[in-house]
């Protein structure tokens, strides 16, 4: 059965169409990218994917949102479109679909992904359990966390708040950057770190720390300078970003019983993939005191699905309604 997945953000909504059967996603189409800005609704976004498409589209659909929905009335997290559930088969044109999480839809994709859609990074270089938890972890805005509980082929995913844990100093220079940090805000999450913006309080932390004046630069000039090695202080506040994301991973693996297995997914994580494997990530991350035998011995990888929300939502589509 064929089905229009759509992934909606912030600024994209990605358009594809699946073919579903047997509970699983068998195929997935070319992605059509559109700029939300530039549509007055996601009515109007998906009647421009059935102009681009040339043809009558699939009379079911899979809509991953970045942003809470269990609500009849669905307010995107950062977009002005609102989708009402009660519309969608009237306005989608529509007999069946299935609205998740944009996080759910990464927790549905890292259960049906192949093995070839994952990239090892730490401990055994082993695939992710058939039976067990599967911790996932997505740094990007904020810091996505959901996890996978399967058996064989059988598999819930439960998304989750966990990126808004407190954040838990190791060392003296996250000791500053929590009291930095605690300035500002009331309560300091492991999110106000270990996510894309979180790059520039760890710089102006760092710089502190040397005297330094505080160069202003928005979170992705930071992510270009730290990257490419051309601001030495970027290269570190980026060094100490994977510390910290190793140590966040570590807690919420210990939390959720991830033990048979790590996924770390979303955009930030795959464009530091080869800074990852060589940084203190995997150090931090086993770093649990009585419980390190424990961590060294769980497989951790990094999705690398060219499209894991749309591939997602299919997902997550075909298992309700077991197709």
């Amino acid at each position: 059965m064929q089905i229009v997945s759509v992934d909606i953000g912030g600024t994209h909504a990605r358009f594809a169409i699946a073919e579903v059967e047997g509970g699983r996603v068998v195929d997935l189409g070319e992605a059509v990218t559109l700029k939300t800005a530039e549509h007055a609704s996601f009515q109007t976004a998906w009647q421009d994917f059935r102009r681009i498409t040339g043809k009558p589209l699939p009379r079911a659909a899979a809509i991953a949102i970045a942003g809470p929905v269990d609500a009849d009335v669905i307010k995107l997290t950062n977009n002005p479109w609102i989708i009402r559930r009660s519309l969608v088969c009237e306005k989608l044109d529509v007999d069946s679909f299935v609205i998740v999480n944009d996080f759910g839809a990464v927790g549905h994709a890292v259960a049906q992904a192949s093995s070839e859609h994952f990239l090892h990074l730490t401990g055994p270089d082993q695939p992710l359990a058939d039976s067990g938890t599967i911790s996932i972890i997505g740094p990007g805005t904020g810091l996505g966390v959901a996890h996978v509980w399967r058996k064989g082929d059988n598999y819930h995913v439960q998304a989750t708040e966990g990126g808004h844990i407190d954040f838990a100093p190791l060392d003296s220079i996250e000791d500053a950057l929590l009291d930095r940090l605690r300035k500002r805000y009331r309560r300091v999450s492991v999110e106000r770190v270990v996510s894309g913006p979180g790059l520039v309080e760890i710089y102006e932390a760092l710089a502190a720390l040397e005297g330094r004046a505080v160069q202003q630069f928005d979170d992705k000039q930071l992510w270009q300078l730290g990257m490419s090695g051309e601001d030495s202080l970027a290269a570190a506040a980026v060094d100490r970003f994977c510390l910290s994301l190793g140590s966040a991973a570590g807690d919420i693996t210990l939390a959720q019983g991830g033990f048979g297995g790590v996924v770390i997914a979303g955009g930030l994580g795959l464009r530091i993939k080869d800074i990852l494997v060589r940084s203190g990530f995997a150090e931090r991350f086993r770093a649990k005191g009585r419980f390190e035998s424990l961590m060294a011995g769980i497989p951790v990888k990094l999705i690398t699905h060219p499209q894991p929300g749309l591939f997602g939502a299919a997902a997550a589509y075909a298992q309700e309604h077991a197709l």
